[in-house]
């Protein structure tokens, strides 16, 4: 798996915390008061975001890289 910018990491955790805040089901079990943010940036450690990152180059290639 190709290593993921610092951007590409905030941009996941806040895409799947904005999820959760809308009602999406949690990919792990965590006590009731953890946070929205917690929760995604754990289900981000553990390789669970049901998610994958779009790379676009100038060249005109894109790449899809998958997180979990």
């Amino acid at each position: 798996m190709q290593k993921l910018t610092r951007f590409e990491v905030t941009r996941l955790i806040s895409a799947r915390a904005l999820q959760l805040s809308l009602g999406a089901p949690a990919m792990i079990k965590t006590p009731k008061e953890t946070s929205i943010l917690d929760i995604a940036r754990q289900e981000f450690e553990k390789k669970v975001t049901p998610m994958s990152v779009l790379r676009e180059y100038p060249d005109g290639r894109v790449e899809k890289i998958e997180v979990n």
